[in-house]
This record gives structure tokens, C-alpha cells and sequence, in this order.
């Protein structure tokens, strides 16, 4: 059996002393305590580590080559123990995120860095997908996470609110319309509307219709060719209008803007975990919790 490690760290302690006294006070405990402890350190070893006698202490052969391999033995055993700990806690493996293509200019990113950030033993990996793909990918292992907009059907997972969003428009920064701090959903209505294919994202395709549903005339409203362009091109036109969250504001393309649309409910932004969890799941959960908090996405 290999000896009880508390022992031979005070083995080591008596090593570089070579007097058990110094040596139990530099420990903390008391002489008789430390004498006791290599003796029964000596018998796990069934042989002799020391020579003592009453002015000093001499190692023997086989204690000298103990006090020579031991720390790095030690200092492996360190190394695994802060392993465990870190996975545990879920600081160590490897991460694999999903996340709906809006959420890629600003959310999904921060919530990446918080994640790497003094975690060296976290890998992670981060891929856009296509929405109402992102929790049936959790549920069966495919991802270990998902962040999508608007609260997806799915079973086998856990949704949590991640971030709360005020829903405007983007438009054309000459477009008549941008002239106002806030706009009128009925004002909005009676230009062309932009809204995403449903097929992407049918939750919030029909949360954003829904705003314009009483409007008259009803609104007119246009399909991208293209699920998804940064540039934006459509809204060059100076005419049509793009319903979005907030965080669309943060990263116009040039000549665009955003502006909040009058008594618009919010719009969601979900992080989606497995039902069962693992410690890097809880770790995931904890860190967004927080950024969440640190970035004011949620009302307090």
C-alpha cells in the first residue's frame, strides 16, 4: 500500500530539518505527534528512513532517496486532485455551443468569452444553427448547450431566460422614420415589413407578425432571398423596415439604424441545458446567470 500522503509531507518537512522539533513546530503539532507519524511511516515502508538520536537526526539510505523522489510523486498527486476539483465544478472539458445565426452578433460571443475566460482547462466551440434544430440537439447530445431567440418547443431540456429585449425596427438612417426616438407600430405597419423565413424560426416569425395584427391596412410583408445577410441589403432601399430585438443596434452594418417600436412587448433570449446536468452544464448555467446580471439583460 503506498503510505498515507500527510505523512510523508511531514516526512519531507523533517527532511530538510533533520531535528524534530523545528520541524513539529514548523508544522504545528507537537513533537511526540510528529515522532509517531514517522513511525508509522517507517512500518508502511518496512525499513528504517531516519537515525535519530538524542542531539540529531541522520537519513538513512532509503530515507534519503524518499526525500529525493517523493515531492514530484507529491506534486503529481497535486496536479490530479486539482483535476477532479476542476472538473467537478465544471471548469474542464469541452463545451459545445449551438446558437440561433441573431444571436451570433453579440450574446452568443459574450457569453463564449465569460466561459474561456480563466478557465484554461474549458475548450469550447461555438457554431450557429438553425433554431428549431438547437434543442432537439441538446436533448440527444449533439451540443452540450443552445442560446436561441424566443422560447423553443423541445422536450428533453431546460430553458432558462437569458436576456430580455426591447423589439424595434432597423431601417435606412435617412428613412423618414428614423427621424424618431421611438416609432409607432401603426407608423411602422405602413411600410414593407421584413420578417425572417417562419420555416427559421416559426416562435418568433409569428411574435413579430403578431405586432402588426390589428393594424389597418394590413401590413405588407416580405421574406428575405437570403435567411440571413449581415449587410443587410433589403433595408437599403431607404423603404423597408426589419422587425428586430435590441442587440441589432449594436453591430449596423453602415447607413442603418435601429429604433424601438412604442409598447412592443419584449423579446427572449434562451440558454437551453439538457434536463439532466452534468457539472460543466451547472457551470454554464452559473457563469450566464452572472453575465446576465453583470450586462443588465434582465430587469433586476
Amino acid at each position: 500500500m503506498a503510505p498515507d500522503t500527510v505523512s510523508l509531507r511531514y516526512f519531507l518537512v523533517l527532511a530538510q530539518e533533520l531535528n524534530f522539533t523545528r520541524a513539529a513546530a514548523r508544522i504545528g503539532i507537537a513533537q511526540p505527534a510528529l515522532s509517531a507519524r514517522m513511525r508509522r511511516l517507517e512500518a508502511e515502508l518496512g525499513t528504517a528512513l531516519l537515525v535519530r538520536n538524542t542531539r540529531s537526526v541522520v537519513l538513512t539510505t532509503a530515507g534519503a532517496a524518499l526525500a529525493e523522489s517523493a515531492p514530484s510523486a507529491l506534486a503529481a498527486l497535486d496536479r490530479a486532485w486539482d483535476t477532479a476539483r476542476s472538473a467537478a465544478a465544471g471548469e474542464l472539458g469541452t463545451l459545445r455551443i449551438g446558437y440561433s445565426l441573431s444571436a451570433g452578433a453579440e450574446t452568443a460571443p459574450a457569453l463564449v468569452d465569460r466561459l474561456i475566460r480563466g478557465n484554461s482547462g474549458l475548450e469550447v466551440g461555438a457554431a450557429p444553427m438553425a433554431t428549431p434544430e438547437i434543442s432537439p440537439a441538446v436533448a440527444e447530445g449533439r451540443i452540450d448547450a443552445g442560446i436561441t431567440r424566443g422560447e423553443q418547443p423541445g422536450r428533453g431540456v431546460r430553458r432558462f431566460l437569458l436576456r430580455r429585449m426591447r423589439v424595434g425596427v432597423q431601417l435606412a438612417q435617412d428613412h423618414p422614420l428614423a427621424e424618431h426616438p421611438e416609432i409607432e407600430i401603426a407608423d411602422a405597419a405602413a411600410y414593407p415589413l421584413r420578417l425572417p423565413d417562419r420555416a427559421a424560426n416559426p416562435v418568433i416569425h409569428d411574435q413579430l407578425s403578431a405586432l402588426f395584427r390589428d393594424t389597418r391596412p394590413p401590413p405588407r410583408f416580405r421574406t428575405p432571398a437570403v435567411s440571413f445577410d449581415m449587410a443587410q441589403r433589403d433595408l437599403r432601399d431607404g423603404v423597408t423596415l426589419a422587425p428586430a430585438g435590441e442587440a441589432a443596434g449594436t453591430a449596423q452594418p453602415a447607413g442603418l439604424t435601429w429604433r424601438p417600436l412604442r409598447d412592443a412587448p419584449s423579446m427572449t433570449i434562451h440558454l437551453v441545458l439538457p434536463r439532466e446536468q452534468s457539472p460543466l452544464h451547472r457551470r454554464i448555467r452559473a457563469v450566464a446567470k452572472t453575465l446576465a446580471h453583470e450586462l443588465h439583460w434582465l430587469p433586476a
